[in-house]
């Protein structure tokens, strides 16, 4: 089980992309990366380009086409997917089943109230994807380190 590191400083820029963004009133997306030689080592925030409303955001396909792209070209991958809610943070049934990455072990964090509340983990829900595919929900502070 991979305990992730991520600098308080990519947790700042992911709340400023959201309010940013989302604007208190649609939802949105960020992706954690790192390098297959560090997979632990978060080191980039990016912001997919997106349609976000109240319930939910969809991902532009070109946007997405070019982003594996230059995965592959970097050397990076996704760790971990994090996106808002308009209230309470859960993992919802479309966010079950529409991940961006469908491996086990990937993890999905949501930040509640369209991230206007404090920069933190602070009723944030984490959850993983499984071997049998279904989602089970995890602990923060045991897969993520703030450095």
């Amino acid at each position: 089980m991979t305990r992730y590191q991520l600098p308080r400083a990519l947790l700042q820029q992911t709340f400023e992309h959201f309010r940013r963004c989302g604007r208190g009133c649609a939802e949105c997306q960020v992706l954690w990366l790192s390098s297959w030689t560090r997979p632990e080592a978060i080191c980039e925030v990016v912001h997919p380009e997106h349609d976000g409303h109240i319930g939910g955001f969809t991902l532009h396909d070109r946007w997405l086409d070019t982003f594996w792209r230059r995965l592959g070209r970097d050397n990076m991958g996704v760790r971990i997917q994090v996106h808002t809610h308009p209230g309470a943070a859960f993992h919802s049934p479309t966010d079950d089943a529409y991940p961006i990455v469908h491996t086990p072990g990937f993890l999905s964090l949501v930040v509640p109230n369209f991230a206007l509340g404090p920069v933190s983990f602070d009723r944030a829900y984490l959850t993983e994807i499984q071997p049998n595919g279904r989602w089970q929900s995890a602990v923060i502070h045991e897969r993520m380190q703030l450095i």
